[in-house]
């Protein structure tokens, strides 16, 4: 069901692993995509973190910021080969940049615009129609899902990719009619099994 991972240095010192191993560990597991972000600013920095991390595992995606710097690194990094991925992107103007420059993935953060009162779907809405009528191969990563309806809009308007959180992801299989039929199914089957054996 998971067809690849994004990561952040955040995330795997929480963990309290060191990071290169986490990384191969989580490639060897998931055979798609894995976002891997360091912490440079500047496009000589993202370059060469994203360099070191590509010879990690063949799946790794280097994690860049959305800025000029980060940018400049797409563009150097694709050449090469190397996916990128453009995080912390919260406009279509932003967006519009991140194709331009060639990236793989481009990651509009919908929580954090919600949380400020914008509508982070309609971001995803705004980007998903520039990139179709440019038909820019840029994919779009909906990034901080808060909900499981932000993962259905997301796939209602075509977006290519959602990263969610595990507790999300969980909550896609849940519904409380769902558990209301399983509970009936198993209680007639027991009321049958008795009137058998009577």
């Amino acid at each position: 069901m998971v067809d690849g991972i994004t990561t952040n240095p955040t995330l795997i010192m929480k963990g309290g692993r060191d990071h290169k191993q986490a990384i191969q560990e989580i490639c060897k597991i998931v055979k798609g995509p894995v976002s891997v972000e360091g912490i440079g600013n500047t496009a000589d920095e993202l370059v060469k973190d994203a360099r070191d991390f590509a010879k990690w595992a063949p799946n790794v995606v280097a994690k860049v910021p959305m800025t000029a710097e980060g940018l400049k690194a797409v563009k150097i990094l694709e050449k090469e080969g190397i996916p990128c991925n453009v995080t912390l992107v919260f406009s279509a103007g932003q967006a519009l940049m991140v194709a331009k420059a060639g990236a793989s993935y481009c990651s509009p953060f919908v929580g954090r615009l919600d949380d400020i009162s914008e509508d982070g779907m309609e971001l995803i809405a705004d980007i998903l129609q520039i990139y179709d009528q440019y038909e820019f191969k840029t994919q779009v990563l909906v990034a901080s899902v808060r909900h499981p309806m932000h993962v259905v809009e997301a796939a209602k308007m075509g977006a290519h990719i959602a990263t969610l959180p595990p507790e999300i992801f969980e909550k896609l299989f849940k519904h409380p009619l769902t558990d209301k039929g399983i509970k009936q199914f198993e209680e007639d089957y027991k009321k049958a099994a008795e009137g058998k054996r009577k």
